[in-house]
């Protein structure tokens, strides 16, 4: 095989991996709040799930989100969803697989906004 065939074959290879490699990021997690129509000491119930919405094959582990401010008057499972400083772990760092969710329920008012900020990705 000549030089620029092999030169050829590995760019096509490095591409592959390159292409193969991290489809997936942060924006990929999908965080929808609704309110559940339940008070829980006079406080709104929002109803929390977390979504991975990459559309490849790559599963988050060790997500946290930013939760900075985040308060409850409802407990939380914290296998699901805990509190570490400005950050909270979901589903207990376990693997969230693709097209899956986990959910929770909290009581504050107003609604908290959060945002995935961290996670270990494997495609």
């Amino acid at each position: 095989m000549g030089i620029a065939n092999k030169y050829l074959l590995m760019v096509f290879a490095l591409s592959l991996f390159n292409t193969g490699c991290c489809q997936c990021d942060l924006n990929n997690i999908t965080i929808g709040t609704q309110r559940t129509g339940q008070l829980i000491k006079n406080m709104n119930e929002w109803s929390v799930r977390v979504i991975n919405s990459c559309a490849s094959s790559c599963s988050y582990s060790n997500l946290m989100l930013s939760c900075k401010g985040f308060h409850t008057v409802e407990a939380i499972d914290p296998t699901v969803f805990k509190k570490q400083g400005d950050k909270c772990l979901v589903n207990n760092g376990r693997a969230l697989v693709p097209k899956s969710s986990v959910q929770f329920s909290y009581a504050w008012d107003p609604p908290f906004i959060m945002f995935a900020n961290s996670s270990n990705i494997s495609c």
